[in-house]
């Protein structure tokens, strides 16, 4: 095979790895993935909708990404903060009857009729009102006021919540009783928020309610998908691991009265580039590591430039992070529609094999992966804030001799290179790039 040929086989070969590799259809029928087998995708209602949240809002945006973006995986439909407003007479909680008159569980059959998943919120520990009417643990004789440790926080929200105490009678049998209405609901998905040790606002630790809501979700014999917010503490991540299917490593990417728009790069997008790589090799299958959303679809609102947000899509992919969209979905800008639909920068994302940067000494910066085919994902930073060259060195992604490189975000064969790869990229600019020795 001469050489010109082999080039044209190894571009063949390329396009189909970009694509994902198809199983046989016997394949698919015997394997069952395990919960987040792979990061998941969806939307999140908290970045874009806050509490602004009834039954219709969230049913409209599962309508939209069922006709729009279910087709490139996304497929989880997320409450987030806002939808309860009281416990019910287990002290668990419960409904606000005004946004969602039909229940929980009548939107989550919504959502599941449209062939997606539906995720909800919530905070460990004992609601504060639960506490206060000492409400009774379903299914046992002991109460609320066995079980909590109100001189103790329940979370990092400092929400009046108290501590439940594992080593009294009652105690798993209160989480058992949640996880087993969750599940009864059709919930798919559940954002724990203010788990500490962490971030938040008072100091908590969560570590004894993230094993116990474990267990009872798989009690439930409902695969749930359990996801850790927000700040998790490093030093127990191996907890966070054993016990969870990812965990936030950084406070919420929106900045609130910080900045003008959603997010902003310099107060909260850069600072992740910085914070993840120590994560990086705890990351896997059923366990990710999560950068927040993605405040990609909103226009102008996002509050960042086209070129970031491409960076920001680059590098949620390369880290195999959950694909979450914070944004409203009903009124998807149609210029950031091609960010979140490349199918080719999804693949990386969805590959599971999470980047590390050759080197953090400069803002123009490399970062690396194996694609698991003897060939490497490797996207190209410059975090300056002039435009630079930034450049990929065989050598320190262990190629020898010349490699086929592809632009993923362009769809497009950019021919052979020997011993590197550059490009002049603007402030804050990126590319991702399939590399294949041969």
């Amino acid at each position: 095979m001469n050489r010109v040929t082999k080039v044209r086989v190894l571009a063949a070969v390329m396009a189909v790895l970009a694509g994902g590799v198809v199983a046989a259809p016997e394949a698919v029928a015997a394997y069952r993935p395990p919960v987040a087998a792979t990061p998941p995708m969806g939307s999140s209602s908290w970045s874009s909708l806050r509490t602004a949240i009834n039954e219709q809002a969230i049913e409209a945006q599962a309508k939209v990404m069922h006709d729009s973006l279910a087709r490139y995986g996304y497929d989880y439909v997320n409450i987030d903060a806002g939808w309860s407003d009281h416990v019910d007479e287990y002290g668990r909680n419960a409904a606000n009857a005004t946004r969602f008159p039909n229940g929980i569980a009548a939107v989550a059959k919504y959502v599941h009729g449209l062939g997606l998943k539906f995720g909800i919120y919530l905070v460990p520990g004992v609601p504060e009102a639960a506490v206060a009417a000492n409400s009774a643990i379903k299914g046992t004789p002991y109460h609320v006021g066995d079980i909590a440790d109100p001189s103790v926080p329940g979370n990092t929200a400092d929400d009046g919540s108290a501590r439940i105490d594992f080593s009294k009678p009652g105690a798993d049998a209160y989480v058992r009783s949640q996880a087993d209405l969750l599940a009864s609901w059709g919930v798919d998905y559940i954002k724990m928020d203010f788990v500490g040790p962490g971030g938040g606002n008072v100091v908590a630790d969560n570590r004894p309610d993230v094993q116990h809501w474990q267990a009872a979700l798989r009690a439930t014999g409902r695969p749930v998908h359990l996801e850790l917010s927000n700040s998790l503490s490093f030093a127990d991540v191996d907890t966070w691991q054993r016990y969870s299917n990812g965990w936030r490593i950084e406070g919420d990417i929106e900045c609130y009265s910080h900045c003008v728009g959603l997010t902003n790069w310099d107060v909260r997008v850069k600072q992740r580039f910085t914070d993840v790589p120590k994560w990086v090799p705890h990351a896997g299958p059923g366990h990710w590591n999560d950068l927040d959303s993605v405040e990609v679809g909103n226009g102008a609102s996002d509050g960042l430039s086209a070129d970031e947000k491409q960076s920001v899509v680059t590098l949620w992919s390369i880290e195999a992070a959950p694909l979450l969209l914070g944004t409203d979905l009903t009124k998807l800008d149609p210029a950031d529609l091609p960010l979140i639909t490349n199918r080719e920068v999804i693949a990386v994302d969805q590959a599971g094999r999470p980047a590390h940067p050759v080197s953090q000494a400069t803002p123009q910066q490399t970062w690396v992966s194996s694609d698991g085919h003897g060939g490497y994902t490797v996207a190209l930073f410059n975090l300056g804030s002039t435009s630079a060259t930034v450049t990929a060195n065989w050598s320190d992604l262990g190629v020898r001799g010349p490699a086929l490189v592809r632009d993923l975000w362009a769809h497009r064969d950019l021919g052979v290179a020997r011993g590197s790869f550059s490009a002049t990229l603007a402030p804050h600019a990126s590319r991702l790039v399939k590399v294949v020795p041969f």
